[in-house]
Protein backbone atom coordinates (compact mmCIF):
# COMPACT_ATOMS: atom_id res chain seq x y z
CA UNK A 1 0.00 0.00 0.00
CA UNK A 2 1.19 3.34 -1.35
CA UNK A 3 1.34 5.74 2.05
CA UNK A 4 3.93 8.61 0.22
CA UNK A 5 1.93 11.69 -0.73
CA UNK A 6 3.82 12.67 -3.20
CA UNK A 7 3.53 9.09 -4.79
CA UNK A 8 -0.05 8.78 -4.22
CA UNK A 9 -0.62 11.86 -6.02
CA UNK A 10 1.76 11.13 -9.01
CA UNK A 11 -0.17 7.26 -9.66
CA UNK A 12 -3.70 8.19 -9.04
CA UNK A 13 -4.01 9.51 -12.58
CA UNK A 14 -2.47 6.37 -14.04
CA UNK A 15 -4.67 4.47 -12.19
CA UNK A 16 -7.63 6.50 -13.15
CA UNK A 17 -6.49 5.29 -17.11
CA UNK A 18 -6.07 1.42 -16.21
CA UNK A 19 -9.86 1.72 -14.43
CA UNK A 20 -11.95 3.52 -17.02
CA UNK A 21 -12.27 0.78 -19.14
CA UNK A 22 -13.77 -1.41 -16.81
CA UNK A 23 -15.83 1.42 -15.64
CA UNK A 24 -16.94 2.22 -19.16
CA UNK A 25 -17.49 -1.95 -20.21
CA UNK A 26 -19.44 -2.28 -16.57
CA UNK A 27 -22.21 1.13 -17.72
CA UNK A 28 -22.75 -0.19 -21.19
CA UNK A 29 -26.40 -1.26 -21.50
CA UNK A 30 -27.08 -5.29 -20.78
CA UNK A 31 -28.17 -5.86 -24.48
CA UNK A 32 -25.82 -3.95 -25.93
CA UNK A 33 -23.88 -7.03 -27.06
CA UNK A 34 -26.74 -8.81 -28.06
CA UNK A 35 -28.04 -6.79 -30.38
CA UNK A 36 -24.94 -5.91 -31.99
CA UNK A 37 -25.03 -9.87 -33.02
CA UNK A 38 -28.11 -10.56 -34.07
CA UNK A 39 -28.67 -12.60 -36.71
CA UNK A 40 -30.40 -11.85 -39.70
CA UNK A 41 -33.96 -12.30 -40.46
CA UNK A 42 -34.46 -15.96 -42.02
CA UNK A 43 -35.57 -16.23 -45.25
CA UNK A 44 -38.19 -19.28 -44.81
CA UNK A 45 -39.72 -20.75 -47.99
CA UNK A 46 -42.97 -23.32 -48.58
CA UNK A 47 -44.95 -24.72 -51.04
CA UNK A 48 -48.38 -23.61 -52.29
CA UNK A 49 -50.35 -26.45 -53.14
CA UNK A 50 -51.66 -24.45 -56.47
CA UNK A 51 -48.38 -24.57 -57.91
CA UNK A 52 -48.82 -28.07 -58.85
CA UNK A 53 -53.10 -27.48 -59.75
CA UNK A 54 -52.84 -28.64 -63.36
CA UNK A 55 -50.64 -31.92 -62.54
CA UNK A 56 -52.80 -32.19 -60.00
CA UNK A 57 -55.97 -32.24 -61.89
CA UNK A 58 -54.63 -34.03 -64.84
CA UNK A 59 -53.95 -37.24 -62.47
CA UNK A 60 -50.20 -37.06 -63.08
CA UNK A 61 -49.31 -35.81 -59.37
CA UNK A 62 -51.33 -37.45 -56.15
CA UNK A 63 -52.47 -34.65 -54.08
CA UNK A 64 -51.82 -37.36 -50.89
CA UNK A 65 -47.97 -36.91 -51.85
CA UNK A 66 -48.00 -33.46 -51.55
CA UNK A 67 -45.61 -33.66 -48.25
CA UNK A 68 -42.61 -35.72 -50.88
CA UNK A 69 -43.32 -33.63 -53.65
CA UNK A 70 -42.20 -30.38 -51.98
CA UNK A 71 -39.39 -32.05 -50.00
CA UNK A 72 -38.05 -34.94 -52.69
CA UNK A 73 -38.57 -32.59 -55.68
CA UNK A 74 -37.81 -29.23 -54.55
CA UNK A 75 -36.14 -29.23 -51.54
CA UNK A 76 -38.68 -27.48 -49.53
CA UNK A 77 -39.53 -28.47 -46.37
CA UNK A 78 -43.61 -26.76 -45.38
CA UNK A 79 -46.56 -26.81 -47.54
CA UNK A 80 -49.58 -25.24 -48.04
CA UNK A 81 -52.43 -27.34 -48.51
CA UNK A 82 -55.52 -26.55 -50.92
CA UNK A 83 -58.82 -27.68 -50.03
CA UNK A 84 -60.35 -28.90 -53.12
CA UNK A 85 -57.37 -31.71 -53.40
CA UNK A 86 -59.23 -33.53 -50.53
CA UNK A 87 -62.92 -33.03 -50.46
CA UNK A 88 -63.80 -36.41 -50.14
CA UNK A 89 -61.45 -37.05 -47.04
CA UNK A 90 -62.62 -33.43 -45.55
CA UNK A 91 -64.52 -35.42 -41.85
CA UNK A 92 -61.74 -38.29 -42.75
CA UNK A 93 -59.63 -38.12 -39.36
CA UNK A 94 -58.10 -41.17 -40.13
CA UNK A 95 -56.62 -39.61 -43.20
CA UNK A 96 -55.31 -36.59 -42.34
CA UNK A 97 -53.72 -38.65 -39.48
CA UNK A 98 -51.74 -40.51 -42.01
CA UNK A 99 -50.87 -37.29 -43.94
CA UNK A 100 -49.48 -35.76 -40.50
CA UNK A 101 -47.17 -39.28 -40.33
CA UNK A 102 -46.12 -38.70 -43.92
CA UNK A 103 -45.22 -34.91 -43.04
CA UNK A 104 -44.08 -35.88 -40.04
CA UNK A 105 -41.63 -38.80 -41.14
CA UNK A 106 -39.74 -36.11 -44.08
CA UNK A 107 -39.48 -32.99 -41.91
CA UNK A 108 -41.81 -31.30 -43.52
CA UNK A 109 -44.20 -28.52 -41.48
CA UNK A 110 -47.77 -28.36 -42.43
CA UNK A 111 -48.74 -24.78 -42.70
CA UNK A 112 -52.17 -23.86 -43.46
CA UNK A 113 -55.06 -25.53 -45.74
CA UNK A 114 -56.45 -22.58 -48.31
CA UNK A 115 -60.20 -23.71 -48.47
CA UNK A 116 -62.35 -22.86 -51.37
CA UNK A 117 -66.22 -23.41 -52.37
CA UNK A 118 -67.66 -23.79 -48.96
CA UNK A 119 -70.10 -20.73 -49.40
CA UNK A 120 -69.73 -17.27 -48.93
CA UNK A 121 -68.94 -15.73 -45.62
CA UNK A 122 -70.00 -12.25 -46.38
CA UNK A 123 -73.29 -13.37 -47.42
CA UNK A 124 -75.72 -11.07 -46.10
CA UNK A 125 -78.61 -13.50 -45.43
CA UNK A 126 -77.48 -14.17 -41.86
CA UNK A 127 -79.26 -18.62 -42.79
CA UNK A 128 -76.69 -18.78 -45.92
CA UNK A 129 -73.95 -16.97 -43.71
CA UNK A 130 -74.03 -19.31 -40.68
CA UNK A 131 -74.21 -22.54 -43.00
CA UNK A 132 -71.10 -21.01 -44.79
CA UNK A 133 -69.89 -20.51 -41.55
CA UNK A 134 -70.28 -24.49 -40.33
CA UNK A 135 -68.85 -25.37 -43.83
CA UNK A 136 -65.56 -24.16 -43.02
CA UNK A 137 -65.85 -26.01 -39.41
CA UNK A 138 -64.52 -29.57 -41.10
CA UNK A 139 -61.51 -27.68 -42.52
CA UNK A 140 -60.42 -26.25 -39.11
CA UNK A 141 -60.88 -29.84 -37.74
CA UNK A 142 -58.58 -31.05 -40.21
CA UNK A 143 -55.76 -28.19 -39.95
CA UNK A 144 -55.69 -29.25 -36.42
CA UNK A 145 -55.40 -32.55 -36.93
CA UNK A 146 -52.49 -31.50 -39.71
CA UNK A 147 -50.24 -29.29 -37.18
CA UNK A 148 -51.08 -26.68 -39.32
CA UNK A 149 -51.36 -22.76 -38.00
CA UNK A 150 -54.20 -21.84 -39.91
CA UNK A 151 -57.03 -22.16 -42.11
CA UNK A 152 -57.23 -19.14 -45.37
CA UNK A 153 -60.71 -18.23 -45.96
CA UNK A 154 -62.35 -16.06 -49.37
CA UNK A 155 -63.87 -12.44 -48.18
CA UNK A 156 -66.74 -13.16 -50.75
CA UNK A 157 -70.28 -11.47 -50.35
CA UNK A 158 -72.84 -10.81 -53.11
CA UNK A 159 -73.76 -6.55 -52.27
CA UNK A 160 -72.50 -3.60 -50.98
CA UNK A 161 -69.13 -3.42 -49.85
CA UNK A 162 -70.50 -2.06 -46.54
CA UNK A 163 -72.69 -4.57 -46.19
CA UNK A 164 -70.52 -7.72 -47.37
CA UNK A 165 -67.80 -6.33 -44.52
CA UNK A 166 -70.23 -6.18 -41.89
CA UNK A 167 -71.32 -10.12 -42.45
CA UNK A 168 -67.41 -11.24 -43.03
CA UNK A 169 -66.81 -9.65 -39.34
CA UNK A 170 -70.01 -11.39 -37.96
CA UNK A 171 -68.79 -14.76 -39.77
CA UNK A 172 -65.00 -14.50 -38.94
CA UNK A 173 -65.76 -13.87 -35.04
CA UNK A 174 -68.02 -17.15 -35.58
CA UNK A 175 -64.80 -19.06 -37.07
CA UNK A 176 -62.07 -17.87 -34.76
CA UNK A 177 -63.84 -18.48 -31.91
CA UNK A 178 -64.10 -22.01 -33.25
CA UNK A 179 -60.72 -22.14 -34.54
CA UNK A 180 -59.20 -20.78 -31.05
CA UNK A 181 -60.44 -24.54 -29.08
CA UNK A 182 -57.95 -25.66 -31.29
CA UNK A 183 -55.56 -23.11 -31.87
CA UNK A 184 -56.17 -22.36 -35.41
CA UNK A 185 -56.03 -19.12 -37.24
CA UNK A 186 -58.26 -17.95 -39.61
CA UNK A 187 -56.96 -15.48 -42.63
CA UNK A 188 -58.00 -13.55 -45.24
CA UNK A 189 -56.62 -13.44 -48.68
CA UNK A 190 -56.74 -10.50 -51.17
CA UNK A 191 -58.77 -13.01 -54.05
CA UNK A 192 -60.45 -10.32 -55.81
CA UNK A 193 -63.38 -7.87 -55.80
CA UNK A 194 -63.73 -6.51 -52.40
CA UNK A 195 -61.19 -8.49 -50.54
CA UNK A 196 -58.69 -6.91 -53.05
CA UNK A 197 -59.22 -3.62 -51.20
CA UNK A 198 -56.33 -3.20 -48.57
CA UNK A 199 -58.27 -0.88 -46.65
CA UNK A 200 -61.40 -2.72 -46.61
CA UNK A 201 -59.80 -5.92 -45.16
CA UNK A 202 -57.98 -3.83 -42.62
CA UNK A 203 -61.20 -2.98 -41.54
CA UNK A 204 -62.59 -6.19 -41.13
CA UNK A 205 -58.89 -6.93 -38.90
CA UNK A 206 -59.69 -4.35 -36.77
CA UNK A 207 -63.44 -4.77 -36.44
CA UNK A 208 -63.02 -8.44 -35.36
CA UNK A 209 -59.95 -7.88 -33.03
CA UNK A 210 -59.26 -11.60 -31.93
CA UNK A 211 -55.77 -12.95 -31.76
CA UNK A 212 -56.20 -15.82 -33.99
CA UNK A 213 -57.61 -13.09 -37.02
CA UNK A 214 -55.30 -12.84 -39.66
CA UNK A 215 -53.86 -12.30 -43.59
CA UNK A 216 -52.43 -14.00 -46.37
CA UNK A 217 -50.86 -11.43 -48.22
CA UNK A 218 -50.79 -12.48 -52.00
CA UNK A 219 -48.30 -10.21 -54.23
CA UNK A 220 -50.81 -10.93 -57.05
CA UNK A 221 -54.62 -10.87 -56.25
CA UNK A 222 -55.19 -7.17 -56.47
CA UNK A 223 -58.10 -7.49 -59.01
CA UNK A 224 -60.93 -5.09 -57.72
CA UNK A 225 -63.50 -6.33 -61.11
CA UNK A 226 -63.20 -9.84 -60.81
CA UNK A 227 -63.32 -12.69 -58.43
CA UNK A 228 -60.33 -14.68 -57.59
CA UNK A 229 -58.30 -11.74 -58.12
CA UNK A 230 -55.59 -12.85 -60.59
CA UNK A 231 -53.51 -9.85 -62.14
CA UNK A 232 -51.70 -11.78 -64.92
CA UNK A 233 -51.43 -10.64 -68.25
CA UNK A 234 -54.21 -11.75 -70.38
CA UNK A 235 -56.63 -12.06 -67.77
CA UNK A 236 -59.92 -10.65 -67.51
CA UNK A 237 -59.34 -7.51 -64.93
CA UNK A 238 -60.89 -4.28 -65.82
CA UNK A 239 -59.56 -2.69 -62.44
CA UNK A 240 -57.06 -3.32 -59.66
CA UNK A 241 -55.53 -1.85 -56.16
CA UNK A 242 -52.15 -1.43 -56.35
CA UNK A 243 -49.77 -4.55 -55.06
CA UNK A 244 -47.61 -2.79 -53.04
CA UNK A 245 -49.88 -0.32 -50.93
CA UNK A 246 -52.30 -3.47 -50.54
CA UNK A 247 -49.19 -5.57 -49.62
CA UNK A 248 -47.92 -2.86 -46.65
CA UNK A 249 -51.28 -2.33 -45.71
CA UNK A 250 -52.39 -6.14 -44.99
CA UNK A 251 -48.52 -6.69 -43.73
CA UNK A 252 -49.31 -5.75 -40.03
CA UNK A 253 -52.21 -8.65 -39.64
CA UNK A 254 -50.31 -11.44 -41.71
CA UNK A 255 -49.37 -14.90 -40.40
CA UNK A 256 -48.69 -15.91 -43.82
CA UNK A 257 -47.12 -14.54 -46.96
CA UNK A 258 -48.06 -15.61 -50.71
CA UNK A 259 -44.80 -14.76 -53.21
CA UNK A 260 -46.78 -15.11 -56.30
CA UNK A 261 -45.39 -15.67 -59.75
CA UNK A 262 -46.17 -15.31 -62.80
CA UNK A 263 -43.23 -15.55 -65.71
CA UNK A 264 -39.89 -14.58 -65.78
CA UNK A 265 -37.05 -13.12 -67.93
CA UNK A 266 -33.44 -14.00 -69.11
CA UNK A 267 -32.17 -12.27 -65.64
CA UNK A 268 -34.58 -14.68 -63.82
CA UNK A 269 -36.69 -11.95 -63.07
CA UNK A 270 -40.62 -11.75 -62.23
CA UNK A 271 -41.76 -10.00 -65.47
CA UNK A 272 -44.68 -8.46 -63.83
CA UNK A 273 -44.54 -7.81 -60.24
CA UNK A 274 -41.12 -6.42 -57.82
CA UNK A 275 -40.03 -9.03 -55.97
CA UNK A 276 -37.57 -6.18 -54.48
CA UNK A 277 -39.84 -4.28 -53.94
CA UNK A 278 -41.84 -6.45 -52.04
CA UNK A 279 -39.67 -8.30 -50.24
CA UNK A 280 -37.84 -5.65 -48.84
CA UNK A 281 -41.57 -4.80 -47.08
CA UNK A 282 -41.87 -8.03 -45.77
CA UNK A 283 -38.59 -7.83 -44.31
CA UNK A 284 -38.96 -4.67 -42.65
CA UNK A 285 -42.30 -5.88 -41.10
CA UNK A 286 -42.69 -7.57 -37.87
CA UNK A 287 -43.80 -10.48 -40.02
CA UNK A 288 -41.40 -13.71 -39.89
CA UNK A 289 -43.32 -16.44 -41.01
CA UNK A 290 -43.17 -18.82 -44.14
CA UNK A 291 -43.28 -17.32 -47.48
CA UNK A 292 -45.21 -19.93 -50.18
CA UNK A 293 -44.18 -20.16 -53.13
CA UNK A 294 -46.99 -20.41 -55.30
CA UNK A 295 -46.40 -20.22 -59.64
CA UNK A 296 -49.05 -19.87 -61.79
CA UNK A 297 -47.78 -18.47 -65.02
CA UNK A 298 -46.50 -19.68 -68.18
CA UNK A 299 -44.54 -20.54 -70.51
CA UNK A 300 -42.41 -22.54 -67.89
CA UNK A 301 -43.96 -25.57 -66.87
CA UNK A 302 -45.20 -25.68 -63.07
CA UNK A 303 -42.00 -27.71 -62.00
CA UNK A 304 -40.46 -24.94 -63.69
CA UNK A 305 -41.79 -21.76 -62.35
CA UNK A 306 -41.62 -23.23 -58.76
CA UNK A 307 -37.68 -23.65 -59.28
CA UNK A 308 -37.51 -20.17 -60.58
CA UNK A 309 -39.66 -18.61 -57.82
CA UNK A 310 -37.70 -20.46 -55.37
CA UNK A 311 -34.21 -19.51 -57.11
CA UNK A 312 -35.71 -15.23 -57.45
CA UNK A 313 -36.74 -15.67 -53.73
CA UNK A 314 -33.30 -16.69 -52.46
CA UNK A 315 -31.30 -14.41 -54.72
CA UNK A 316 -33.48 -11.12 -53.73
CA UNK A 317 -33.21 -11.60 -49.55
CA UNK A 318 -29.86 -12.32 -50.32
CA UNK A 319 -29.74 -8.90 -52.26
CA UNK A 320 -31.72 -7.23 -49.68
CA UNK A 321 -29.13 -8.02 -47.27
CA UNK A 322 -25.94 -6.62 -49.21
CA UNK A 323 -27.70 -3.32 -49.83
Amino acid sequence: MITHPILQKKLMPLALLILLPWFINQCKPKNQDTAMTTPDKELKLSLAEWSIHRALEKGELNAENFASIAKNDFGISAVEYVNSFYKEHATDAAFWKKMRRTADSLGVKSLLIMVDEEGDLGNSNTEERNKAVENHYKWIDAASILGCHSIRINAFGDGPKEAVQAAMVDALKQLCTYASKANINVLIENHGLYSADGQWVVEIMNQVDMANVGTLPDFGNWCTSHKWGSTEPGKECTSAYDRYQGVSETLPFAKGVSAKSYGFNEQGEETVIDYGKMLKMVKNSDFNGYIGIEYEGSPLSESEGIRATKALLEKTWARIYQE
